[in-house]
């Protein structure tokens, strides 16, 4: 999934990785493609993950993870990060999701449950201040139900917000006319069909 990601990420683009799978983005991003990776701790045009002799634990993303930095990085406020974000400065933005609407809607804070705790980070702001949102996650929960769903059940981090979905299953986009499967992996559109309830659309044969 990260892979497909960073491979649809516009060459030159500002982009924000999101806590979890979203961070491994950095790591398939060609050196030639120009992208600046933003943190909302304070980094900007931060480099893959660091490991052995590269590890600084002054150095991390927004996720604690050890990072490394590239040829004109720059560091600053808390203050002045979350304002990039809400200042639509960022082009792109890959975060988590426990549900995706049919329409764009993300939740990705909170379950709902009484005994869960929320973690609304940066993904408030990102959602609504990046000119395209995409998220990663897996089609189903560990008990088997879809995240991408025609309503969302959980609490809503943003509103119509969502442009691409990454899954293990399948990428979808989600357009004005419904959710458009892209392509599949070791599935059938039709066997999608069957097992999401929100309506899908079959993407336009290329030639």
């Amino acid at each position: 999934m990260a892979a497909l990601v960073a491979k649809d990420i516009p060459p030159g683009a500002y982009v924000n990785l999101g806590i979890g799978q979203p961070t491994l983005v950095a790591d398939h991003l060609p050196e030639s493609s120009g992208v600046v990776l933003h943190t909302e701790n304070g980094m900007l045009n931060m480099g893959p993950a660091a490991t052995a002799d590269e590890i600084d634990l002054d150095l991390t993303n927004a996720g604690k993870t050890p990072v490394t930095e590239l040829p004109g990085a720059a560091y600053f406020h808390h203050a002045d990060s979350f304002a990039m974000m809400r200042g639509g400065h960022l082009d792109v933005c890959v975060l988590g999701a426990f549900q995706v609407a049919a329409t764009g809607d993300l939740a990705n804070w909170h379950t709902g449950e009484p005994d869960a705790i929320p973690a609304v980070g940066g993904a408030m702001d990102l959602a609504i201040g990046a000119k395209s949102v995409y998220v990663m996650m897996t089609l189903f929960a560990k008990d088997g139900t879809p995240k991408l769903v025609p309503q969302c059940t959980y609490p809503l981090t943003g509103v119509g917000c969502v442009d691409r979905v990454y899954t293990d299953l399948a990428t979808f986009l989600i357009t004005r006319d419904g959710v458009v499967v892209r392509e599949t992996f070791g599935i059938s559109f039709d066997e999608l069909n069957e097992k999401l309830a929100a309506p899908l659309l079959r993407a336009p044969a290329t030639r």
